[in-house]
């Protein structure tokens, strides 16, 4: 009877092992015949152009996998969008108006239209008056910029790039607090100096302005110059030879005219 049991719990042992083991294999195989169809899946996809992950994302050409999804084609044309400043006499008007109406949130709106024209104005005036060409590099006039976030004279910001072959020199005039106390940091340090190894900046002057001058082994040379109580102008000059031929380059600029024009004292 004994002998019985053992060997019918044997035969019963033996039938779920191999029905498990068989369950086992049968899983690795589905497994594996899904990872097949999908590599399968994705290099007709590469084939014929669409995304290589074989997901519905942007920047495929299958239909629904393009931006406009649900077989939509991709914008392939337009002009973007033209840059108009404001119109500070039509938003002083609109503001007026709005204010006797009683429209108080139309007349703050129209107010802030009419200061973000006129540091546009400000900022265009500024841009047109600094030099068409600096030791040589010409202005590259697709780069010209004039940004501004419209309160009071905070964040505008004017870039002019100027270049030939592989030298080029970045000029940015900017209201920027945080670059103004970085630069009166270095400046109120007056007695930092260095007799070992090499220094990395160091105070300067261009055209009675103060100044710091830095040098960098990868991005070159970079002359920060406070104008005024609020506004710094930056040059960033690549593959400059010296230093000397940096500072020349920013004696080009006429300092003075640039304050003024910003209204700074």
């Amino acid at each position: 009877m004994k002998n019985r049991t053992l060997m019918l719990t044997l035969l019963l042992l033996v039938i779920y092992s191999t029905g498990h083991a068989q369950g086992v294999v049968g899983r690795l195989k589905q497994k594996a015949d899904q990872a097949a169809e999908r590599t399968i899946d994705r290099k007709i996809n590469e084939k014929i152009g669409g995304n290589p992950s074989g997901t519905n994302q942007p920047g495929g050409t299958l239909p629904g996998s393009g931006p406009g999804g649900s077989g939509n084609p991709a914008n392939t044309t337009g002009g973007g969008l033209i840059v108009t400043p404001p119109d500070v006499r039509e938003n002083m008007s609109e503001a007026e108006t709005s204010y006797k109406a009683g429209r108080y949130s139309d007349a703050r709106y129209a107010l802030k239209q009419a200061m973000l024209g006129v540091e546009m104005e400000i900022g265009n005036k500024v841009l047109k008056s600094l030099p068409e060409t600096v030791v040589g590099l010409a202005k590259k006039s697709d780069a010209d910029q004039v940004t501004s976030m419209g309160y009071g004279w905070v964040g505008l910001t004017i870039q002019r790039e100027y270049g030939s072959g592989n030298k080029q020199l970045n000029v940015t005039i900017a209201n920027n607090s945080a670059w103004i106390s970085a630069a009166n940091m270095y400046l109120s340090n007056a007695n930092y100096a260095t007799t070992g190894g090499e220094q990395n900046w160091k105070q300067t002057k261009v055209k009675g302005y103060r100044g710091i001058i830095e040098y960098n082994q990868g991005s070159g040379y970079k002359l920060s110059v406070p104008i005024g109580q609020s506004s710094i102008i930056v040059w960033e000059g690549i593959n400059f030879a010296t230093e000397q031929d940096m500072m020349n380059a920013a004696n080009v600029f006429d300092l003075d005219g640039i304050k003024n024009k910003l209204g700074e004292k």
